[in-house]
């Protein structure tokens, strides 16, 4: 089972280096349900995973010149300040037992991983629905305020779940911000980077227990896959996908919800 979840974890690696984002969404079930990790570690291991790969990716759009680095301040100081707040302080906070309905605990793990896929639902919707293909937008003023809440709620997501949210990002800076959808991306990446690492510092504050060898081999494996990814945009249409792999995203969500309360 490990060495398929290594496997996977390429997978996922490669789903983000082709469609700049989404891929990380699959390390926590890789994790939880192919590896048999705690949700909650999971989430933090996830954090780790999504944050070096999207630093790798982003630093790429860097170089070629798509990150705003403007917008990735302003978005980027007040998500990190609820993500880290978030893993530091809400998590641990969250009760064994949430509360019970008869016979049924609401856990905090089940809680988490219900959480986890209503989010991926989300994001399949987005996914699937893509209103945001446009190469250029016209530039318009910043919404400052609606961009703040927004990136602080945002961290608060990424904390629970250990994902990146580049779903709700590439939108926003879209709409709200006014990039063109390929800088929208690479500006993406960097404050998904900021986000996912500094989640990761409010675990270890927190006194996760990390397995730093599995950790490192894991988000290896998945280096390679988004290498691979970014290497075959050059042969495939990425926007092609993505709506696929939206409904792919659907169903594990809707998944992890039956196999948490009914199965």
């Amino acid at each position: 089972m490990e060495i398929l979840g290594f496997c996977l974890a390429i997978i996922m690696g490669f789903t983000l280096g082709l469609l700049g984002g989404g891929g990380s969404i699959l390390t926590v079930p890789i994790l939880v349900y192919v590896l048999a990790i705690d949700p909650i570690l999971a989430t933090a291991y996830s954090l780790f995973v999504v944050g070096t790969s999207a630093f790798i990716g982003g630093w790429r759009k860097h170089v070629r010149g798509l990150v705003d680095w403007k917008t990735v301040f302003t978005f980027a100081t007040p998500s990190l300040i609820s993500v880290f707040l978030t893993r530091y302080y809400l998590v641990p906070a969250i009760p064994a037992v949430v509360f019970s309905v008869g016979d049924f605990p609401l856990t905090k793990d089940i809680a988490i991983m219900i959480f986890f896929a209503a989010v991926m639902l989300m994001a399949s919707y987005s996914m699937i629905r893509g209103n945001h293909n446009s190469e250029d937008q016209p530039l318009r003023s910043r919404n400052i305020p609606v961009l703040i809440v927004q990136a602080a709620i945002l961290g608060i997501v990424t904390g629970l779940v250990g994902a990146g949210g580049g779903f709700l990002i590439v939108p926003a800076l879209v709409i709200l911000v006014g990039l063109p959808i390929k800088k929208a991306i690479g500006t993406s990446l960097v404050i998904i980077a900021i986000n996912s690492l500094i989640g990761f510092m409010g675990d270890i504050g927190s006194g996760q227990n990390i397995q730093w060898s599995f950790i490192l081999t894991f988000t290896a494996f998945a280096i390679i896959g988004m290498l691979l990814g970014n290497y075959a945009t050059h042969f495939v249409n990425p926007a092609k996908l993505k709506k696929g792999f939206g409904y792919f995203v659907l169903v594990m969500g809707i998944f992890i919800i039956v196999k948490e309360t009914l199965l």
